[in-house]
């Protein structure tokens, strides 16, 4: 069976690290961020893990056969 391909956009806002954990960028930091606090703001730089109700999802964009 050929390999699947792995989703283009999952590439661009995923991440894997070396142990196999996803990590994610957080939401709402585009705009209107005069309203938010500056400890909200710095947080956004930081990446998060994905929810564990969401790997197996996110692993099947990858093209992979499990999630860990």
């Amino acid at each position: 069976m050929p390999k699947t391909k792995t989703s283009s956009s999952v590439k661009k806002r995923f991440k894997t690290t070396a142990t196999g954990k996803l990590l994610r960028r957080p939401a709402m930091q585009s705009h209107k961020l005069e309203k938010k606090s500056p400890k909200r703001k710095r947080g956004f730089g930081k990446d998060r893990p994905v929810h564990r109700a969401d790997r197996r999802s996110v692993h099947k964009l990858f093209g992979r056969k499990k999630a860990r």
